[in-house]
């Protein structure tokens, strides 16, 4: 899987016209389309129609773009995945999976909708909503079910409901799903993103939820609303002394590269691939949150 930030994934209800059409001026790293919970039965046909046109005109800038589509055991599936796939959407999102067959099931309507319409087969990439006690279970099972998997999320609503519980502002009900799909997504190589935090009024919660699952390791959050944006991309942000430190391995890599050296040092000791691949990771971080250049200056406030 391709390393690109996904430290905010904004849901825009299918079905909503002006949140369509105005989705990439809030800066999300990836734009959610959902043609299921969000959009009524009488609404589904009109939603994806709505949702089709905005890909074929609008300009979303550097946002991947995802759609949620309908359960695949429904009457709306396979005319969600055609349309989106025909649209050229580079993900589709499936709700409510509980194995890895359900994913290969979802691959074989894309694949068919790749060839029907002319797209290179395995350009549209997949993704897994974990919404059950069974889909935490089988979580490393999806995650490594297709090589076409972007990434794992978390839908914590019918997670709780399906373990007899509910929301808790310590979120101790969901840590052990947490950590499970978290862990399922690293051992696959994909991403890992967090549920939503739907408290618009709870602004402390949000920010400590946020720096929890960043302390965890995931790489981002799915958003209901365009003002969360800023807030996690304020907790991922690198501090000056990480950035200073990935600076100074890239320029240790620079200086291996030029003398044609295959090891890397810094201040007299090695530098390993993990370390290596953490400040890659810092880098990426510091300029999309626009405190260096692309040359790697800081930029001045």
């Amino acid at each position: 899987m391709e390393e690109r930030l996904r430290r905010t994934m904004m849901f825009v209800p299918g079905n909503n016209a002006g949140m369509v059409k105005d989705a990439g001026i809030y800066g999300a790293d990836s734009i959610m389309f959902d043609l299921e919970d969000s959009v009524s039965m009488a609404e589904k046909d009109a939603a994806r129609m709505l949702v089709y046109q905005a890909l074929q005109t609008q300009d979303y800038g550097d946002a991947e773009l995802v759609v949620r589509v309908n359960g695949i055991d429904t009457e709306f599936f396979r005319n969600d995945v055609f349309a989106m796939v025909k649209a050229g959407i580079e993900v589709v999102r499936l709700p409510k999976v509980e194995s890895a067959q359900m994913m290969k099931d979802l691959v074989a309507v894309v694949e068919e909708a790749e060839k029907k319409f002319g797209k290179e087969v395995g350009s549209t990439k997949v993704m897994a909503a974990i919404e059950s006690a069974r889909g935490v279970m089988k979580a490393l099972e999806i995650a490594e079910s297709t090589d076409r998997m972007m990434g794992l999320a978390l839908s914590a609503e019918d997670y709780t409901t399906d373990m007899k519980t509910h929301r808790y502002p310590d979120g101790a009900e969901l840590d052990f799903a947490r950590k499970m799909i978290l862990h399922a997504a690293r051992a696959a190589g994909v991403s890992a993103f967090d549920t939503v935090f739907t408290n618009m009024n709870d602004v402390e919660g949000f920010q400590r939820e946020t720096e929890y699952i960043h302390q965890l390791g995931f790489d981002g959050k799915s958003l209901v609303n365009p003002r969360q944006i800023d807030w996690v991309n304020k907790v991922y942000e690198p501090t000056k002394k990480e950035i200073e430190n990935a600076l100074d391995v890239e320029a240790a890599i620079a200086e291996a590269n030029a003398k044609g050296s295959g090891v890397i040092s810094m201040n007299g000791q090695m530098v390993d691939r993990p370390v290596v691949l953490r400040a890659q990771r810092v880098i990426r971080l510091a300029k999309a949150s626009h405190l260096i250049d692309e040359e790697g200056e800081y930029i001045e406030e």
